[in-house]
């Protein structure tokens, strides 16, 4: 059976390279794409920019946990980022360590995009991630390189074990993560910042530094690369969750390309096509936020009570299904009356609107 020599055990190791004719277009459109959307974001007013922003943080803390089988709580994320950035001071749920953990890590990141990555930092956010060392039944170091000279990532149960990748030995991650962020901090590299930030993820999680939590570390580093690329820490795209819906592909380009040479073309040409991806799905999310802004702009005028404010909100993020008087009721906690009442108030005020079906199946939609 031929050996596998991955990435980290090939002499010409870490000189990556690759072939810009290839990926220059890619690149070009990119950036174009990026500017683009910043250019109509510095448009908005301050109020809409700090919404998008934590709508993105919020997606982002909580698809980059997704990607390792963690799935949070919506709210909870939201209203820890919302603390964090001052944007809300009352009303805010209760939030659990994971919530909080994540969204430090996700805001110094992206926040504090112009600090210098370094040891410490990395070792901040593996602690913020793991304030309970991994738990009583999965104890891990914390806090500093992992010790145990032997990683591999692998799936399946142990009688037909699939390794995937073998990480460097423990005794050479020191070394290693020093000419990493070396590497990372130099100013004077020329190399455009968007393809640093994909360089940045291969090469981190190659080294695999830590006893866990490599991957929301190495994708918390890609997006501090994206933030330096725009010079801003205002986030309105999510990286990570178009990586959520490109699971499969991400780990197996991942996995081709630490089996296979130094040049890294395909592995890049990927990472701009999913960024690509990852910006037109912001700018449909951005229509949709101003298309919300001026939703409330038009109702500002108007007195609405907690019920109708609450639905109008969740008809606006995408109401699954048909609103009916039931529906209303159901998710308000108020009787039927009060919520045919609702209801009528607003298509009075021509707000929503009766679909034309009528009788037992009577729904509601938002007025064009």
């Amino acid at each position: 059976m031929r050996r596998i020599v991955y990435i980290h055990q090939r002499a010409d190791w870490p000189a990556f390279r690759w072939d810009s004719d290839v990926i220059a277009s890619q690149l070009a459109a990119v950036r174009h794409r990026q500017g683009r959307l910043l250019g109509r974001m510095e448009a908005l007013g301050f109020d809409l920019r700090a919404e998008a922003t934590l709508q993105t943080l919020t997606q982002d803390a909580l698809k980059t946990s997704e990607i390792e089988g963690d799935v949070l709580d919506r709210e909870q994320v939201r209203s820890s980022l919302a603390r964090r950035l001052g944007l809300e001071t009352a009303g805010i749920r209760r939030t659990d360590r994971r919530a909080e953990a994540i969204a430090a890590v996700v805001l110094d990141a992206t926040q504090n995009f112009a600090q210098p990555l370094t040891a410490d930092r990395l070792f901040f956010w593996h602690r913020s991630l793991f304030p309970d060392g991994g738990g009583r039944w999965n104890p891990i170091t914390v806090g500093a390189w992992r010790t145990e000279g032997h990683m591999i990532v692998a799936s399946g149960p142990p009688d037909r074990e699939v390794v995937h990748f073998e990480a460097p030995a423990a005794g050479r991650v020191p070394a290693e993560m020093a000419r990493f962020l070396a590497w990372f901090e130099d100013r004077a590299d020329a190399t455009d910042p968007v393809l640093k930030a994909a360089i940045a993820h291969i090469w981190f999680v190659t080294i695999h530094p830590f006893d866990d939590g490599n991957g929301r570390i190495g994708r918390a580093i890609a997006d501090l690369a994206l933030a330096r690329s725009e010079g801003t820490g205002q986030r309105f795209y999510s990286m990570s969750a178009r990586l959520r819906v490109e699971r499969s592909a991400y780990y197996e380009t991942l996995e081709a390309t630490q089996k296979g040479g130094l040049n890294i073309t395909p592995r890049l040409s990927w990472f701009l096509t999913v960024l690509d991806r990852t910006l037109s799905d912001a700018e449909t999310t951005l229509d949709a936020t101003i298309r919300k802004s001026r939703f409330w702009e038009r109702l500002s005028g108007l007195p609405i009570n907690g019920r109708q404010h609450a639905m109008l909100s969740r008809l606006l993020e995408g109401f699954e299904g048909k609103l009916t008087t039931s529906k209303w009721a159901q998710i308000t906690k108020c009787s039927q009356d009060t919520a045919l009442r609702d209801i009528a108030d607003l298509i009075r005020r021509g707000v929503l609107v009766q679909d034309a079906a009528g009788g037992r199946s009577t729904s509601y939609r938002l007025a064009e």
